[in-house]
């Protein structure tokens, strides 16, 4: 089975990625997922790019969260999300959320 790179959102906030085969597999023991997806970089505009669906948890409910927890990883990169109907917009959630890097 292939790892394939995908997100996860907690309802209290934690954004988390990993190569994995199901989404369920980001989640710890005391998570409660708000929807997922898939995830890619873009290092040419430094970007962080969210996409998609989970095909378990359904869309990313950013309305559930109020602030991005966020690994440090990332710090630096812009997050977008990327609507999976059309049209495909785009949503600046460094701009919308404040992101905590941990």
């Amino acid at each position: 089975m292939s790892l394939y790179p995908k997100f996860i959102l907690t309802t209290d906030g934690h954004l988390r990625l990993g190569m994995v085969h199901l989404h369920r597999e980001l989640l710890e023991p005391q998570d409660h997922c708000a929807g997922g997806g898939f995830y890619r970089f873009d290092a040419v505009e430094g970007r962080l790019l969210l996409e998609r669906e989970s095909y378990d948890y359904g869309p990313p409910r950013w309305s559930a969260v109020d602030r991005l927890i966020v690994p440090r990883d990332y710090e630096g990169l812009r997050l977008v999300y990327v609507s999976s109907a059309w049209p495909y917009d785009e949503h600046d959630l460094t701009s919308l959320f404040g992101v905590t890097y941990e």
